[in-house]
Protein backbone atom coordinates (compact mmCIF):
# COMPACT_ATOMS: atom_id res chain seq x y z
CA UNK A 1 0.00 0.00 0.00
CA UNK A 2 1.26 3.41 -1.25
CA UNK A 3 1.32 6.52 1.02
CA UNK A 4 -1.56 8.25 -0.56
CA UNK A 5 -3.54 4.76 0.10
CA UNK A 6 -2.20 4.69 3.46
CA UNK A 7 -3.34 8.05 4.75
CA UNK A 8 -7.06 7.52 2.53
CA UNK A 9 -7.11 4.05 4.75
CA UNK A 10 -6.80 5.56 7.72
CA UNK A 11 -8.93 8.59 7.21
CA UNK A 12 -11.49 6.02 6.82
CA UNK A 13 -11.02 3.57 9.17
CA UNK A 14 -11.15 6.35 11.90
CA UNK A 15 -13.36 9.03 10.85
CA UNK A 16 -10.70 11.39 11.11
CA UNK A 17 -13.04 14.43 10.36
CA UNK A 18 -12.30 17.38 8.26
CA UNK A 19 -11.98 19.23 11.46
CA UNK A 20 -9.08 17.58 12.58
CA UNK A 21 -7.34 17.12 8.77
CA UNK A 22 -7.38 20.65 8.71
CA UNK A 23 -5.76 21.14 11.87
CA UNK A 24 -3.18 18.99 10.53
CA UNK A 25 -2.86 20.87 7.55
CA UNK A 26 -1.53 24.23 9.98
CA UNK A 27 -5.72 25.37 9.71
CA UNK A 28 -5.61 25.12 6.42
CA UNK A 29 -6.89 23.05 3.15
CA UNK A 30 -10.75 23.66 2.96
CA UNK A 31 -12.64 24.67 0.03
CA UNK A 32 -14.29 27.74 1.20
CA UNK A 33 -18.21 28.09 0.96
CA UNK A 34 -18.93 24.70 0.13
CA UNK A 35 -21.35 22.59 2.36
CA UNK A 36 -23.39 19.45 2.13
CA UNK A 37 -26.68 19.13 0.74
CA UNK A 38 -27.63 15.96 2.39
CA UNK A 39 -26.12 15.62 6.17
CA UNK A 40 -24.77 12.35 7.77
CA UNK A 41 -22.30 11.53 5.22
CA UNK A 42 -18.17 10.74 5.14
CA UNK A 43 -16.26 10.35 2.31
CA UNK A 44 -12.48 10.40 1.50
CA UNK A 45 -10.80 9.67 -1.68
CA UNK A 46 -8.45 10.94 -4.62
CA UNK A 47 -9.92 13.38 -6.40
CA UNK A 48 -11.02 14.10 -10.22
CA UNK A 49 -10.80 17.88 -10.79
CA UNK A 50 -13.05 18.69 -13.33
CA UNK A 51 -13.97 22.11 -14.95
CA UNK A 52 -17.04 24.21 -16.40
CA UNK A 53 -17.05 27.64 -17.96
CA UNK A 54 -18.14 30.63 -20.24
CA UNK A 55 -21.85 29.19 -18.58
CA UNK A 56 -21.99 26.20 -20.26
CA UNK A 57 -21.80 21.51 -18.97
CA UNK A 58 -20.49 20.82 -22.19
CA UNK A 59 -17.02 20.11 -20.82
CA UNK A 60 -18.23 18.49 -17.64
CA UNK A 61 -20.44 16.15 -19.56
CA UNK A 62 -17.29 15.20 -21.75
CA UNK A 63 -14.83 14.58 -18.39
CA UNK A 64 -17.38 12.78 -16.28
CA UNK A 65 -16.74 10.06 -18.77
CA UNK A 66 -13.37 9.38 -17.39
CA UNK A 67 -14.25 9.36 -13.56
CA UNK A 68 -13.25 6.43 -12.18
CA UNK A 69 -14.34 4.10 -9.62
CA UNK A 70 -14.38 5.29 -5.53
CA UNK A 71 -12.97 8.58 -6.85
CA UNK A 72 -14.48 11.88 -5.41
CA UNK A 73 -15.17 14.11 -8.35
CA UNK A 74 -14.39 18.22 -7.57
CA UNK A 75 -16.62 20.37 -10.18
CA UNK A 76 -15.16 23.81 -10.46
CA UNK A 77 -16.69 26.86 -11.68
CA UNK A 78 -15.73 29.80 -13.59
CA UNK A 79 -17.79 32.53 -15.44
CA UNK A 80 -21.14 30.74 -14.78
CA UNK A 81 -22.83 33.30 -13.03
CA UNK A 82 -24.27 31.18 -10.47
CA UNK A 83 -25.79 28.99 -12.90
CA UNK A 84 -26.21 25.23 -11.79
CA UNK A 85 -23.88 23.11 -13.83
CA UNK A 86 -25.32 19.71 -13.10
CA UNK A 87 -28.45 18.06 -11.66
CA UNK A 88 -30.04 14.66 -10.73
CA UNK A 89 -28.95 12.82 -14.27
CA UNK A 90 -25.10 13.88 -14.06
CA UNK A 91 -25.42 13.30 -10.87
CA UNK A 92 -26.80 9.51 -10.77
CA UNK A 93 -24.46 8.88 -13.90
CA UNK A 94 -21.18 9.76 -11.99
CA UNK A 95 -22.88 8.52 -8.34
CA UNK A 96 -24.11 4.97 -9.50
CA UNK A 97 -23.00 4.35 -12.79
CA UNK A 98 -19.19 5.40 -12.57
CA UNK A 99 -19.46 4.56 -8.64
CA UNK A 100 -17.37 7.74 -7.81
CA UNK A 101 -18.04 8.28 -3.66
CA UNK A 102 -19.13 11.31 -3.77
CA UNK A 103 -19.28 14.78 -5.76
CA UNK A 104 -17.86 18.50 -4.84
CA UNK A 105 -19.17 21.16 -6.70
CA UNK A 106 -17.42 24.99 -6.10
CA UNK A 107 -21.06 26.43 -7.72
CA UNK A 108 -24.81 25.24 -7.47
CA UNK A 109 -26.74 22.45 -8.04
CA UNK A 110 -30.22 22.13 -9.72
CA UNK A 111 -33.35 18.98 -9.01
CA UNK A 112 -32.32 19.51 -5.56
CA UNK A 113 -35.78 17.57 -4.49
CA UNK A 114 -34.50 14.74 -6.84
CA UNK A 115 -30.70 14.76 -5.15
CA UNK A 116 -32.12 15.73 -1.62
CA UNK A 117 -34.49 12.13 -1.88
CA UNK A 118 -32.04 9.86 -3.56
CA UNK A 119 -29.75 11.27 -0.37
CA UNK A 120 -26.50 11.24 -2.89
CA UNK A 121 -23.58 12.06 -0.92
CA UNK A 122 -22.85 15.43 -2.44
CA UNK A 123 -21.01 19.09 -1.07
CA UNK A 124 -21.98 22.08 -3.33
CA UNK A 125 -22.08 26.12 -2.85
CA UNK A 126 -25.71 26.44 -3.24
CA UNK A 127 -28.91 25.92 -5.41
CA UNK A 128 -30.29 27.26 -8.69
CA UNK A 129 -32.90 26.13 -10.92
CA UNK A 130 -31.25 27.83 -13.61
CA UNK A 131 -28.86 25.58 -15.63
CA UNK A 132 -25.89 26.14 -17.42
CA UNK A 133 -26.06 25.93 -21.49
CA UNK A 134 -25.30 22.31 -23.28
CA UNK A 135 -23.75 24.03 -25.63
CA UNK A 136 -19.87 23.32 -27.13
CA UNK A 137 -17.88 26.61 -25.58
CA UNK A 138 -16.08 28.28 -28.66
CA UNK A 139 -13.48 29.46 -27.10
CA UNK A 140 -11.14 27.31 -25.65
CA UNK A 141 -10.60 26.70 -21.57
CA UNK A 142 -7.51 28.97 -20.51
CA UNK A 143 -4.38 26.34 -20.75
CA UNK A 144 -2.24 28.55 -17.95
CA UNK A 145 -5.12 28.31 -15.80
CA UNK A 146 -5.88 24.13 -16.10
CA UNK A 147 -2.30 23.30 -15.90
CA UNK A 148 -2.33 25.30 -12.74
CA UNK A 149 -5.07 23.23 -11.46
CA UNK A 150 -3.85 20.12 -12.60
CA UNK A 151 -1.23 20.59 -10.36
CA UNK A 152 -2.77 21.46 -7.43
CA UNK A 153 -5.59 18.72 -7.25
CA UNK A 154 -3.60 15.32 -9.42
CA UNK A 155 -2.66 12.91 -6.92
CA UNK A 156 -4.28 15.36 -3.83
CA UNK A 157 -7.04 13.70 -1.51
CA UNK A 158 -10.00 15.08 -0.34
CA UNK A 159 -12.03 14.77 3.22
CA UNK A 160 -15.62 15.67 3.22
CA UNK A 161 -18.40 15.60 6.30
CA UNK A 162 -20.88 17.64 7.48
CA UNK A 163 -18.77 20.60 8.27
CA UNK A 164 -17.32 20.88 4.63
CA UNK A 165 -14.37 19.86 2.90
CA UNK A 166 -11.09 20.06 2.49
CA UNK A 167 -8.33 18.92 0.44
CA UNK A 168 -4.94 17.16 1.41
CA UNK A 169 -2.53 18.51 -1.23
CA UNK A 170 -0.06 16.14 -3.03
CA UNK A 171 3.13 17.99 -1.14
CA UNK A 172 1.81 16.96 1.97
CA UNK A 173 0.99 13.15 1.56
CA UNK A 174 3.71 11.69 3.30
CA UNK A 175 4.57 9.97 6.59
CA UNK A 176 4.75 12.51 8.35
CA UNK A 177 1.27 13.59 7.81
CA UNK A 178 0.39 10.27 8.33
CA UNK A 179 2.04 10.54 11.77
CA UNK A 180 0.35 14.08 12.18
CA UNK A 181 -3.41 12.03 11.56
CA UNK A 182 -2.03 9.47 14.71
CA UNK A 183 -0.95 12.67 16.72
CA UNK A 184 -4.31 14.84 16.13
CA UNK A 185 -6.43 11.65 17.05
CA UNK A 186 -4.41 11.01 20.45
CA UNK A 187 -4.66 14.93 21.36
CA UNK A 188 -8.57 14.62 20.53
CA UNK A 189 -8.44 11.18 23.37
CA UNK A 190 -6.24 13.26 25.84
CA UNK A 191 -8.72 16.59 25.33
CA UNK A 192 -12.24 14.68 26.10
CA UNK A 193 -10.62 12.69 28.59
CA UNK A 194 -9.73 15.77 30.87
CA UNK A 195 -12.91 17.46 29.91
CA UNK A 196 -15.48 14.37 30.60
CA UNK A 197 -13.28 12.65 33.12
CA UNK A 198 -11.30 14.89 35.10
CA UNK A 199 -13.72 17.53 34.46
CA UNK A 200 -10.63 20.50 33.82
CA UNK A 201 -12.03 23.52 32.30
CA UNK A 202 -11.31 24.00 28.19
CA UNK A 203 -8.98 26.79 29.30
CA UNK A 204 -6.81 24.51 31.11
CA UNK A 205 -6.96 21.60 28.67
CA UNK A 206 -6.76 23.47 25.54
CA UNK A 207 -4.99 26.74 26.37
CA UNK A 208 -2.57 25.45 28.86
CA UNK A 209 -2.47 21.66 28.41
CA UNK A 210 -2.04 20.92 31.84
CA UNK A 211 -1.69 17.30 31.49
CA UNK A 212 1.36 17.43 29.72
CA UNK A 213 2.94 18.10 33.16
CA UNK A 214 0.41 15.52 35.27
CA UNK A 215 2.04 12.33 35.61
CA UNK A 216 -0.88 10.42 35.14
Amino acid sequence: MNICDKIIDKIKRNVISTTEVADCLGKSGVIPGVLPLNPRHFVVGKIRWIYAYNESNWDVHKQIRDVQNDEIVYIETFDCADRAVFGDIVAKFILLYKQAQGIVIKGNVRDAHRLIKENWPIWCSGRNPVGCFNRKNEREFDQKLLEEKRAMYDGAIIVCDDTGVVVIPEESINEEFLAKLDWIEEQEDIWYDCVDRKKWDTYDTICLKKYLDNKE
